[in-house]
């Protein structure tokens, strides 16, 4: 299933593929509060928002939908 929410919260920072999969096109694209609500917002919970031991903040290490 590939809704969209995250392109709707964070639109530089994810698309979607041609199979509607979710891609992050730019890990920093958006504040980092718009990259959480991306995040909490995908209605299958595919997103998820890796620690960054550096603390180079929210978009870094953000995910793509598995399926």
């Amino acid at each position: 299933m590939g809704s969209g929410q995250c392109c709707w919260y964070a639109p530089n920072t994810f698309d979607q593929d041609d199979e509607t999969v979710a891609i992050v096109t730019d890990p920093q694209g958006d504040p980092e509060e718009a990259i959480r609500a991306a995040v909490n917002g995908c209605p299958t919970g595919a997103l998820s928002i890796a620690a960054d031991p550096a603390g180079a903040g929210a978009g870094e290490g953000t995910g793509g939908a598995a399926e």
